[in-house]
């Protein structure tokens, strides 16, 4: 297991500045993603760190070795693409081995290396296949034995599942991660699947037009965005416009067209008056009908309580979505896990949120 060292990395492409001056540090054994949309730079990035693109600026480190300069081969990096890359004439087992027939591994520890590596990701009954005979996740599997058999100090995955349907991706996640932490590897994975990175990683990097703009584990980033972009890319959310009131029993007291909103989680920097803009995750909304007297949780007792109008309800399975008048103009999405009712528009209720759930941006 090595760390990764990323300082001042930069690419530009023309007048285009893909990568702006990226620092990272990715610990040994970590399972790292970098999450943002198509464009933000992540890939190449990911392409500058296996060698395949050279950076106008900074450096890159594995394990304390300054590779800025190496070409790909000397830099013991594993690389899983998007779209597999298995040579359709080759058996499972001469895709796999192929990486050490070219390094000239010795015949006994290349047959006993390439078992190994299949046997990990659960393909050994399948080595003697090619691959138009496999599905589309059993290819995937092959593609990471392929990177792991080599023993790499890191693997690179670009956007391994996109190419896989939703079920397989949901079932390749747990794979993939149980694989790598079995391996101890360092693991750097590219990905614009919110849902994949929030699963899967120990940390994310969230990249904004080529420049990291949060880095932290998973429910750190959902939970505590600091950002409008972040929060909004991070699954759904509502955007509430506020006006800064003062603090009170370590909450920021906000103004709202719907009335006084207490948050929680609010940056150091607060000013004492003026425009912000929280979030509030559909899910952090509880939603009581007018007459049910259920108490409120105690961390909420007398805050953040609010008469609304169901707009509109749409049942989704293990969720209802419902759309919500909140004073007069304030309008929310709200989640309701399990659902037990999806009642007609303009019903009359009641909702709570936990100041701990509003969460002022700080931008």
């Amino acid at each position: 297991m090595v760390p990764i060292t990323i300082r001042g990395l930069t690419r530009r492409f023309g007048d285009v500045v893909a990568v702006n001056r990226v620092d990272l540090d990715i610990a040994a054994g970590e399972l790292f993603f970098l999450l943002g949309p198509s464009g933000c730079g992540k890939t190449t990035l990911l392409r500058m760190v296996a060698g395949f693109t050279s950076p106008n600026e900074g450096a890159i480190a594995l394990g304390g070795q300054d590779v800025t300069h190496l070409p790909p081969q000397k830099r013991h990096t594993g690389m899983v693409f998007q779209g597999y890359a298995l040579w359709p004439h080759m058996t499972v087992w001469q895709n796999v081995a192929f990486g050490l027939d070219v390094r000239k591994v010795a015949a006994s520890e290349k047959a006993a290396r390439v078992e190994r590596a299949l046997k990990r990701v659960q393909m050994l009954p399948y080595a003697q296949r090619r691959p138009n005979e496999l599905s589309g996740g059993q290819q995937q599997r092959v593609a990471l034995a392929r990177a792991l058999v080599i023993e790499p100090h890191v693997l690179l995955l670009d956007e391994p599942l996109s190419n896989l349907d939703a079920q397989l991706r949901a079932q390749m996640r747990s794979q993939i991660r149980q694989i790598c932490k079995d391996a101890g590897i360092t693991a750097l994975y590219v990905t614009h699947d919110q849902k994949e990175a929030l699963a899967m990683a120990d940390r994310i990097a969230v990249m904004r037009e080529g420049s990291v703009v949060q880095v932290g584990p998973p429910r750190q980033l959902y939970s505590r965005p600091a950002s409008r972009f972040v929060a909004g890319f991070l699954g759904e959310t509502n955007f509430v416009s506020a006006e800064v009131m003062g603090r009170q029993d370590g909450c920021a007291v906000l103004r709202t067209t719907a009335g006084v909103l207490h948050a929680g989680v609010f940056p150091d920097d607060l000013p004492d008056t003026g425009n912000v803009t929280c979030s509030i995750r559909p899910e952090a909304i509880r939603l009581c009908r007018d007459g049910d007297d259920r108490e409120a949780p105690p961390s909420v007792a007398g805050r953040n309580h609010f008469p609304a109008t169901l707009l509109e309800a749409t049942y989704l399975g293990e969720i209802a979505q419902h759309r919500l008048r909140v004073g007069g103009q304030l309008e929310l999405t709200a989640f309701e896990l399990n659902p037990a009712w999806v009642d007609a528009p303009s019903q009359s209720l009641r909702i709570t949120i936990d100041p701990a759930d509003v969460v002022v941006l700080g931008d």
